[in-house]
């Protein structure tokens, strides 16, 4: 009797372990991503997200490329992520390019990547179902919007559009941008700084703020020091502390150095929090020379997430102040490439299940539409 009891509690701790822990083969949809129990969220550190993004390749090297493009100060890869039909050549197709945590402390900002990657491994595989058992089949995919009336928004994901997207893109993902940061709970990497301008003899603090660092507009900070707070990015025990010059940091050599050497049409940078939409320029109220079809993307994306889209007025003597050094506005000015920030949630690190997981799977949403738009972005530019 004994026995008997022993054998249904070890079956049901299996079973109870198996819907907290599911594999990658497991289904992912609207439907199965509640968790069991109301317990903090636990995100991936490094380490796990490096044994994942292994197991993947190693078992779908067909589709899916892990490289690194540079070592972090500590030592740590930078791993990039590429999702691709040949996924081992430089094909005619569009590419895009999805970063997360370049501050280590937003870790939703990885974790909707990360995530990302997982639905699309696992639905370019997976035959077309009917995930909400209606009869239909791929009748209401994650667009935000209630395609079949039926009171329930996004519940049957389609796997022919997965398979469309990795067939005809090159996607490009960095899930973790600032490693060092992830692993510190940092905001900012983990380089020790000699001063604010890298003279000093002695170390002064630690952590560069990669958002800060690439080559855009540098000079501003000079010519508008109130504007820009001047003394807030340059002193190097502040949290927003730039860097000694522009491309100091390791991880912004890597994007740098990976970007000129793609062909990518647009880019999705996620940080946390706020639950906003954000694209150049955020130093100036002066409109993009692509203003109107940064609008149009932007208010798809606002569509599927219900975030707000900022865009500036444009005031007949331009109004400066923001953000300098930002990727989005490097990306465009100096790349040409369509980018956007993407501000997930209202916290850094939501520890409630339900918000990261809802922000993970309504993000599947945006990155794909990102990915299928990505494909008419040259001709759109110009005519906008």
């Amino acid at each position: 009797m004994k026995k008997k009891i022993l054998s249904i509690i070890i079956i049901f701790i299996l079973i109870l372990f198996s819907l907290i822990y599911p594999t990658i083969g497991t289904s992912i949809s609207k439907n199965n991503i509640k968790p069991l129990f109301n317990t903090p969220y636990h995100y991936f550190t490094y380490s796990e997200m490096t044994d994942l993004l292994q197991n993947i390749q190693e078992n779908h090297s067909d589709i899916m490329k892990l490289e690194s493009i540079g070592y972090t100060f500590e030592g740590r890869d930078i791993w990039m992520i590429k999702l691709s039909d040949n996924v081992n050549q430089n094909e005619n197709e569009p590419g895009v390019l999805f970063m997360g945590a370049h501050h280590g402390n937003e870790k939703a900002s990885f974790e909707v990547l990360i995530y990302f990657i997982r639905h699309m491994i696992d639905s370019y595989y997976k035959e077309n179902t009917d995930d909400d058992n209606d009869g239909l089949i791929n009748e209401d995919p994650i667009d935000g919007i209630d395609n079949d009336n039926d009171g329930i928004i996004d519940e049957d994901p389609s796997e022919d559009r997965v398979r469309e997207v990795i067939d005809n893109t090159q996607i490009f993902i960095i899930p973790m941008v600032n490693p060092d940061g992830v692993e510190a709970n940092s905001r900012k990497n983990c380089v020790p700084n000699y001063g604010p301008f890298g003279i000093s003899n002695e170390i002064t603090s630690y952590g560069v703020n990669l958002n800060r660092n690439y080559d855009d507009n540098w000079f501003l900070y000079y010519i508008l020091p109130t504007n820009y707070h001047l003394m807030m990015n340059t002193f190097d025990s502040s949290f927003n502390f730039r860097g000694p010059y522009p491309f100091s940091e390791n991880e912004t050599i890597a994007v740098r150095d990976f970007v000129e050497e793609q062909d990518i049409s647009i880019s999705l940078s996620f940080h946390s929090f706020s639950e906003v939409i954000i694209y150049p320029w955020m130093h100036t109220s002066k409109p993009t020379p692509h203003e109107d079809l940064f609008i149009s993307i932007g208010k798809n994306m606002s569509r599927i997430n219900n975030y707000y889209l900022y865009t500036g007025r444009n005031y007949i003597i331009p109004r400066y102040g923001g953000t300098l050094g930002s990727s989005e506005n490097w990306l465009y000015r100096e790349q040409g490439i369509l980018s956007f920030t993407m501000e997930l949630c209202r916290e850094y690190a939501p520890s409630n299940p339900d918000d990261i997981l809802s922000a993970c799977y309504n993000h599947v949403g945006v990155n794909l539409y990102i990915c299928e738009r990505s494909g008419i972005i040259v001709e759109e530019k110009l005519l906008y």
